[in-house]
């Protein structure tokens, strides 16, 4: 072998280590900004997105108008007295986004997944004093035995209306509502989950 065809060999060995390695340089380079394009479009919530979802605070559901009949006895020497009450009331039923956990918005894939706050019964004081009215009353009645009546009212308004058909109502519209809400934020995928309420 000649020392011209040495020279050529070194060449070609030379060009070809050199296309090697900007091929690898091209290769690696185009894999980091793959995955740094792929980082860039992954899509999260922001802290003030969070924020602007938990600052919408109670959010209703399901409605619920009861109306009750009660009544009470008390014996008499010679005769009974009976005090009986019509009560009003509205029960709504909700979600308190205030009580948000952060820890409970996460990411499958492309998939936000977010699990709320569980559904209950938005405000005790449901009951519409203003609108309930004595039905029949003889006797002197006591401010403690109304307090009675009105209690016996609201447990049996609960009874009622706070069942597990209407929890399933509210959680069906909840999570179409909630689904709309990331809709209009930029989510496309979504998976909506409550909590489960402790007992």
């Amino acid at each position: 072998m000649n020392k011209h065809t040495i020279r050529l060999f070194a060449i070609c060995a030379i060009l070809l280590l050199v296309a090697l390695t900007g091929l690898w340089l091209f290769m690696r380079s185009h894999t980091v900004f793959s995955a740094r394009m792929e980082n860039s479009n992954k899509i999260g919530l922001t802290p003030e997105q969070i924020q602007s979802i938990k600052d919408i605070g109670q959010w209703e559901f399901l409605s619920i108008s009861e109306e009750e009949l009660v009544d009470t006895t008390r014996k008499g020497l010679f005769s009974d007295d009976h005090l009986v009450r019509i009560y009003q009331g509205t029960l709504r039923i909700g979600v308190d986004l205030q009580q948000l956990d952060e820890q409970s918005i996460s990411f499958i894939g492309d998939t936000l997944c977010i699990e709320l706050p569980p559904i209950h019964l938005l405000d005790e004081d449901f009951v519409d004093e203003a609108n309930s009215r004595s039905f029949h009353e003889s006797g002197r009645w006591s401010s403690n035995a109304r307090e009675a009546l009105y209690q016996k009212a609201k447990l049996q308004m609960k009874a009622h209306a706070l069942t597990p058909e209407n929890y399933q109502q509210a959680q069906a519209y909840g999570e179409t509502e909630v689904e709309r809400l990331l809709r209009n934020m930029g989510f496309e995928h979504t998976m909506i989950s409550f909590q489960t309420a402790k007992p």
